[in-house]
């Protein structure tokens, strides 16, 4: 089973045109395991979220789809 992460991060990686396999290597990964996250068979950690979240040059929370909401005043 996919978690909400890993759809997040394609997400990411699609909408800013990115490749898998370059955002595996800045993120220190492997492209197979890199792959084995998004797709459901190696469970995503709190270190891979930053480690993920720094390659795509996110914030953490963005991975989690919790995006700030600007306050109107």
């Amino acid at each position: 089973m996919k978690s909400a992460i890993a759809k997040n991060v394609k997400s990411i990686i699609k909408r800013e045109g990115l490749k898998q396999g370059v955002v595996a290597e800045r993120a220190g990964y492997e492209y197979k395991a890199f792959s084995n996250m998004l797709n459901g068979r190696k469970i995503i950690t709190d270190i891979d979220v930053i480690n993920i979240a720094n390659a795509l040059e996110v914030k953490p929370n963005e991975l989690y789809g919790l995006v700030a909401q600007k306050e109107v005043g």
